[in-house]
């Protein structure tokens, strides 16, 4: 695993709204970043589709991800803002979300995201979700015993 891979991993496993959701890291490169999600009820709506909220995290957190690949190493990402449009109801066996990094500057990042829905293993896709971040780069801070 290079030093971007473990770096990126290391701050996924402490984020625990993925770790909720039951999300996974799925492909780590240089301003790209995948994370999958199998369909659970826990995380649908009503009409049995996943919630919006659950779409928008993993999207985001993609996103987040994907930025955070361009940032110096001794920095982090914050989202200052994004948009998501939600094109279909999400239904799948399993979501991957798709961050990619369009502009990365010192301070803010653009990304660009979608999830794409799964039937089951081997089928075709649909795109559910498209959003566009912007990612903020922040110096880390030492947390201490918070």
């Amino acid at each position: 695993m290079s030093d971007l891979e473990q770096r990126i991993a290391a701050s996924f496993s402490a984020q625990r709204l993925m770790a909720t959701l039951g999300a996974r890291l799925a492909l780590v490169a240089d301003g790209e970043v995948h994370i999958a999600l199998p369909f659970s009820a826990h995380l649908s709506q009503q009409h049995g589709f996943l919630h919006a909220g659950a779409i928008t995290s993993i999207v985001d957190s993609a996103c987040g991800y994907a930025a955070l690949t361009k940032a110096p190493a001794d920095h982090e990402v914050l989202s200052a803002e994004f948009k998501i449009n939600l094109l279909r109801p999400a239904l799948g066996q399993h979501f991957l979300a798709i961050g990619r990094v369009q502009n990365a500057g010192r301070l803010l990042t653009v990304c660009t995201g979608e999830v794409r829905a799964f039937a089951d293993e081997g089928s075709p896709y649909k795109v559910v979700a498209l959003m566009q971040a912007t990612m903020i780069i922040v110096p880390r801070e030492s947390r201490g015993n918070k």
